[in-house]
């Protein structure tokens, strides 16, 4: 390359002619040439997972609204004070129900409509209130024009908004707050040991599509899992999981139930994937336990 001014040669990548001082512009860079099209796919890009490897389970699948607000089939919801203290409120357009658990609500607009009743019958409340649930489910309805409701746990801790869709999930009874009144709701076995674990003998089976409100004492933590990974959770700390996923209750420690018991672990629930588990970061039972000695004896 020769300097533009006095024309003598430069060195390569020179920025200046050593000459005259001419101030040499930047080259362009080199342009490989593209290949020509010969059909034949390109090679896939290497990630850097070991080929075999299988693929990473599809992810969450409980589908939380980001900023906790969202829009059902003649209702609106929002949690408002998201944390330790949270507030469903659900604004329901005219002649529209939301389904709750009873006791749930906080407060309501003058002209909404609150229903009772026994879910399922007789024998479907005695399994709600076995399982740990009151007997009656409470329905709200706005009259004459739009109407609110409030909604809360009895405990501190989180509430979630889950938007189902054509899912079917399992609800630590406990953790049932409310949801749309097209969502299906049955009580479920969990089987003998449930009992003798603190959590009753009965799950909610919930399934459909429409807004989900479930509690959790303390914050929610999802843990989702591989194909055939296995996962244990204390039973005190469930809150929700996928209605496919297999899983069975055991003792903490498999030596035996007296190392389980000296460990201040009861039973678990062992989990298998592929699925999502929402687990609640304080249990209920164990904070019960730590208040009991600061209450007067009965006697």
């Amino acid at each position: 390359m020769n300097c533009p001014t006095c024309t003598v040669q430069l060195l390569p990548n020179a920025r200046f002619c050593g000459s005259c001082g001419t101030t040499i512009a930047a080259a362009d860079p080199v342009l490989e040439p593209v290949p020509a099209a010969t059909g034949v796919n390109p090679p896939p890009i290497v990630t850097g997972q070991p080929a075999g490897t299988p693929p990473p389970y599809a992810g969450e699948i409980f589908h939380f609204d980001a900023d906790g607000r969202g829009k059902g089939r003649g209702y609106n919801w929002e949690i408002q004070y998201p944390g330790s203290f949270a507030l469903a409120v659900i604004t329901l357009e005219n002649g529209q129900s939301i389904a709750a658990e009873a006791g749930a609500m906080v407060s309501m607009s003058g002209n909404v409509e609150l229903h009772s009743e026994m879910k399922g019958g007789v024998f479907g409340a005695l399994k709600r209130a076995v399982g740990g649930e009151t007997m009656f489910v409470s329905t709200f309805t706005a009259q004459g024009g739009t109407g609110e409701v409030t909604l809360a746990p009895g405990m501190p801790g989180a509430v979630a908004g889950i938007e189902m869709m054509n899912q079917n999930f399992r609800v630590q009874s406990s953790s049932y707050l409310a949801g749309d009144t097209s969502l299906v709701v049955e009580t479920k076995f969990g089987g003998a040991k449930t009992f003798f674990g603190g959590e009753g003998l009965f799950v909610l089976d919930i399934s459909g599509t429409g807004l989900l409100l479930v509690s959790s004492f303390g914050a929610i933590h999802r843990r989702v899992l591989r194909p055939g990974e296995r996962y244990v959770v204390d039973t005190g700390h469930l809150v929700a999981w996928e209605g496919h996923m297999q899983y069975n209750l055991r003792k903490a420690a498999r030596s035996g139930y007296l190392r389980s018991m000296l460990s201040g672990e009861g039973l678990v629930a062992e989990f298998s994937g592929p699925g999502e588990i929402l687990i609640q970061t304080r249990n209920l039972a164990e904070f019960a336990g730590l208040l009991k000695p600061f209450f007067p004896s009965q006697g």
